[in-house]
């Protein structure tokens, strides 16, 4: 009797284990490419995600973020989507749209008329019919961030109106749609390290940059720049993507359940971003910055024809081009 006790006491024992074996081998953790660092509003965001997940999957899933760019650049993080080597990240719309050509109508100047637009946009079916043009790059864009809006800082004067751009050397990121919008209002684009900016200011090499003010405050470039004009040239959504070789294994019921974690976590982000610039603006104010909000857009919208003509030159672009516009 004892015996046959103890031998069912070991076949009990057998089976949790091997239910227990089971649960670690179904466990996954995922891993996540962020560019920034910790506390910045989208890395926050990320980790909610992962956080999201491992409770609504009750641990089958998680996720652990790289931030600081630990597992390679943009561009090679993106790359590495196609062999597996990512789960997830939050990726510039800007830059996917070197892989993906829909993507590029997303960077184009003044494409969007506020905050609210864009996101009415992306969070609807032109922001689905974005994924699916990632689907090549084995990805699949689940919720979409905010990177704010970029506007004007200058050394000498406020910009409200595109003549007092003219002759002006703007600092730009090394893209080509930058390069074209600046000199489409008038100015000299002048590629720069974004960490040679603030002595570019302060040495006159430069008369002006453009950023969102988070990135204008933080780099402390309002030391030597106190002017900045709210034009918002540039409002470029950020997506929060994840493999599509991962998204393909879900049940129906995990996809839900990934997709609600990476839109509670745009929700949380966007709203992150808001008080972000709303200290960062907070700061502005005490250092003495003048802040103009330019009243009058539609002549700086005016000069991007050349631009769209030269860069919105599919017939899918002018597509969306059409349909972002008639979003209300």
């Amino acid at each position: 009797m004892k015996i046959a006790q103890r031998l069912g006491r070991i076949a009990a024992l057998a089976t949790v284990s091997a239910l227990c074996l089971g649960v670690a081998a179904e466990a996954r953790e995922l891993r996540g490419w962020n560019l920034h660092v910790p506390d910045y509003p989208g890395s926050i965001a990320m980790e909610k995600f992962g956080e999201i997940l491992a409770e609504k999957t009750e641990g089958r899933y998680t996720g652990s973020v790289f931030h600081n760019g630990q597992l390679g650049d943009q561009r090679f993080a993106i790359e590495q989507f196609a062999l597996d080597g990512i789960d997830f990240a939050v990726f510039s719309g800007g830059s996917l749209g070197d892989f993906a050509t829909a993507l590029q109508i997303v960077s184009m100047p003044y494409i969007f008329r506020s905050a609210e637009h864009m996101y009415a946009v992306v969070d609807g079916e032109i922001g689905e019919r974005l994924s699916d043009s990632l689907a090549d790059h084995n990805m699949v864009a689940l919720a979409w961030y905010t990177g704010g809006a970029r506007s004007f800082y200058t050394v000498s004067k406020p910009i409200n109106e595109p003549a007092d751009l003219s002759g002006m050397k703007i600092r730009v990121p090394d893209a080509e749609i930058f390069v074209s919008t600046v000199e489409a209002l008038g100015a000299n684009a002048t590629p720069l390290a974004f960490g040679e900016v603030y002595t570019a200011l302060q040495t006159g090499v430069i008369d002006g940059a453009e950023n969102n003010s988070p990135s204008f405050e933080s780099t402390r470039h309002y030391e030597v720049a106190k002017f900045y004009s709210l034009d918002e040239h540039l409002m470029v959504p950020e997506a929060l993507v994840v493999s599509k070789t991962l998204w393909d294994s879900l049940s129906e019921e995990d996809q839900q359940t990934f997709r609600d974690a990476a839109r509670e976590s745009a929700e949380l982000q966007r709203e992150l971003w808001a008080e972000r610039e709303e200290k960062s603006n907070a700061i502005l104010a005490e250092a003495g910055v003048q802040v103009n909000v330019v009243e009058d857009k539609q002549p700086f919208i005016d000069a991007m024809g050349p631009v769209y003509e030269k860069l919105v030159n599919t017939d899918e672009l002018r597509a969306l081009l059409q349909d972002i516009q008639a979003v209300e």
